[in-house]
């Protein structure tokens, strides 16, 4: 694809300029690498843009223009960038091993004399983990694009890169990247459907100011301008707190976020607010955000929410906020439409009985990158009469979204400029004066309050939203599994499990009769460098398998079950083999316990930055597994970690093959072979087995949700 030489403006040089950051990085923690990205194209815009209106003063002159007069820039809404900090300055020291206290400085200056940004800026680039020499590339990469002159700006082009790095580095942190972003395209959905062309707009728990940035572009697109707009907001961390004011600020948008980071619950920034419009995408089901202090807060005016899940206190801030006549529009976890717990039901039911909820929205998987948990939209409004809507109360419209979508890669979608713009227009339509709204089967359902009570108070749309058999093929009517088939599967598996227990209660038989179980009749001390072996084996070409990801507390899992975007890059072709058996460790948490065997797959990749260590023939894979994640062993592994910072211990393979063992002599693990691996595999058949059952199961609830007996599964 041909590519504008000039300012890299054509489709797809964001994830061109994405790969080549990327690869600087080397191990460097996405967390900390994404402030070193983002605060260097922070600075070069705003170097661009003060470069720019230099050049108009100086050409000036004559006319008594002053191109050192700070305040010629600030009338026009350009920082300040005093000689210090200057683009010029840093690419000309760009390979000096000082580069990073050069831009420490240049931070600190632009802070110094924009107050607006004080506290806000990355100021750790002189920190001894941070390589100087892929430092100054960087500085040279993101040089060679123009981002903060007139024709750029005109273009997007600082806003196209910085969404995009946002949205690649919230995928490459997995769900610590959903503390921070919200996919765009769910945005799109909230600001499209809420329409917010004035007033006062609120996000109590903002990231990085996503829903900001849509609102104002929303405007821009309407014919608005921007400052029809009033923006408040706030956040609990406060590294996010950062990425926020300067999402804001390279923008142009004025907004009160606090003058810093605070926790929404405990210390509300702005307790008088009444907002005309409220978006949010607050945590999903946090367990973790201090109910029992808050028990007679007066924002609980429905219920006191439980303080095992957050949910209901957000749906209730949400509500305390919201202006006489206000709309808000927030993302929640599917299981917040009808849980299992009694005291959220009778909340929700108190909501519903106000007649507040307009409208429900569940979306389609793979969306987000913190998480696979099911969601929806909840839209929520004081008033469903007046205005230029339509009478609506005593009603609220049911759309399902679950099918729409396209697939961005194996694991994660998108919604496209029409699914967005089916959504919204449907929700318009139903609530205009003038609309021609329907109910479409397997799409949406207008449905009344009376007919939500007789369902329990359930919000799922597929409670009320007809099956659209259209859409199903003929063949696949006939030809799908019933219960019965399901049962027969089943069936299947455990007679072929029954087979291999019989194998293997003869080798237990054996054991029994003896007069006490084998033991091995010498243990020896050796290396680890003995038993295991370091592997590198790359996926290169070959087909991608399941990505693997080594945690803390769950040891070895498969990414997708604990991400709803993978953590990986697009780029696969540098991750690790793994293989079944193979020990898999995080040098960062091995000292926490981050070290696993892989029994879960027989063939899958992980992080390049993950240790792979293959056992050697002759030692058993069962009691090599037990040994590594022995007490003892997490034990020793504290003893192998280097750094002074807790949080950046590392432990290196070197010293973990050097540590000596205690293990049984070799000549027992071949005696015990037969009697471990067939145990093993009586394992995978049980899981397989449980599969099959867990299949079968959310097939007989997915007909009792439907209500429909003669459904297929």
């Amino acid at each position: 694809m041909a590519k504008d030489t000039n300012n890299g403006a054509n489709l797809g040089f964001e994830s061109e300029l994405w790969r080549a950051a990327d690869a600087l990085r080397s191990n460097m923690d996405a967390a900390e690498y994404k402030h070193v990205v983002l605060g260097l194209i922070f600075l070069k815009y705003i170097s661009d843009a003060f470069e720019e209106q230099r050049a108009k003063l100086e050409a000036d002159l004559a006319q008594g223009a002053d191109p050192e007069d700070p305040d010629e820039y600030r009338a026009v809404n350009i920082f300040w960038v005093p000689k210090e900090a200057r683009w010029s300055k840093l690419k000309s020291e760009a390979k000096q091993p000082t580069i990073g206290k050069v831009i420490d400085d240049a931070m600190l200056a632009i802070e110094r004399d924009n107050p607006s940004l004080k506290g806000v800026l990355p100021k750790d680039y002189a920190h001894p983990r941070l390589d100087k020499q892929r430092l100054g590339q960087l500085i040279d990469l993101i040089g060679n694009i123009g981002l903060g002159d007139k024709e750029n700006r005109s273009k997007d082009i600082l806003g196209r890169v910085y969404e995009y790095f946002l949205s690649q580095f919230a995928s490459a942190e997995g769900k610590k990247g959903g503390q921070f972003y919200t996919p765009q395209c769910v945005v799109r959905v909230l600001v499209e459907m809420l329409a917010p062309y004035k007033g006062r707009v609120y996000d109590p728990c903002c990231g990085s100011g996503g829903m900001f940035v849509q609102s104002e572009k929303f405007v821009e697109a309407h014919g608005g301008k921007i400052g029809d707009i009033s923006i408040y907001g706030q956040e609990s961390n406060h590294t996010t707190w950062r990425l926020a004011k300067m999402n804001l600020a390279i923008r142009g948008i004025e907004g009160n976020l606090g003058k810093e980071h605070a926790d929404t619950f405990h210390r509300d920034l702005h307790p008088d607010l009444k907002a005309d419009f409220i978006l949010a995408n607050p945590p999903f089901n946090d367990s973790d955000w201090g109910g029992e202090r808050l028990k007679n807060d007066k924002r609980w005016k429905y219920g006191i929410p439980p303080a095992s899940n957050a949910n209901f206190a957000w749906v209730q801030h949400f509500i305390h906020h919201l202006a006489p006549t206000g709309l808000a529009g927030f993302v929640l976890a599917q299981a917040s439409l009808s849980s299992e717990s009694q005291i959220e039901n009778e909340i929700r039911r108190n909501i519903i009985e106000d007649d507040l909820v307009d409208c429900i929205v569940t979306l389609p998987g793979k969306l987000f990158y913190s998480t696979p948990i099911p969601v929806c939209l909840w839209f929520l409004t004081r008033r469903k009469s007046g205005h230029s809507f339509r009478d609506r109360r005593g009603e609220t419209l049911f759309i399902d979204a679950s099918a729409l979508g396209q697939a961005e890669s194996r694991t994660h979608s998108y919604l496209t400029d029409e699914d967005i713009q089916r959504i919204a227009a449907t929700y318009h339509s139903w609530r205009s004066r003038v609309g021609d709204y329907s109910d479409v089967p397997g799409f949406c359902a207008s449905v009344s309050l009376a007919r939500i009570r007789e369902k329990g108070y359930s919000l799922f749309p597929a409670r009320y939203i007809a099956v659209d058999k259209k859409s199903i093929p003929d063949d696949a009517l006939r030809n799908s599994d019933s219960f019965s088939v399901l049962v027969r599967r089943y069936r299947t598996t455990l007679n072929k499990l029954d087979k291999k227990l019989a194998m293997l209660s003869e080798t237990f038989n054996g054991i029994e009769r003896t007069s006490k179980p084998p033991m091995p009749a010498a243990m020896i001390k050796v290396p680890l460098s003995e038993v295991l072996d370091r592997s590198d084996e790359r996926l290169g070409d070959s087909p991608e398998p399941e990505i693997l990801t080594c945690t803390e507390r769950a040891g070895l899992i498969l990414q997708r079950e604990r991400f709803a975007k993978r953590v990986a890059t697009e780029d696969t072709s540098k991750y690790k083999v793994v293989r079944r058996t193979d020990i898999v460790y995080n040098p960062y948490l091995l000292w926490a316990g981050a070290i696993d065997q892989c029994w879960i797959v027989d063939e899958g990749i992980t992080s390049p930055a993950y240790e792979v260590l293959r056992i050697k023939q002759g030692w058993d894979a069962t009691i090599v597994g037990a040994l590594i994640k022995s007490p003892r062993m997490i034990k020793m592994y504290d003893g192998i970690s280097v750094g002074t910072v807790q949080r950046r211990r590392r432990a290196p393979v070197e010293r973990f093959l050097a540590l000596k063992v205690q293990l049984p002599a070799k000549s027992f693990h071949g005696e015990v072979c037969a009697l471990t691996e067939s145990v093993q595999t009586q394992l995978k058949m049980l899981r397989d087995a449980a599969g099959t059952l867990q299949e079968f199961m959310n097939g007989v609830a997915n007909a009792w949700i439907a209500g429909d007996t003669e459904a297929k599964v």
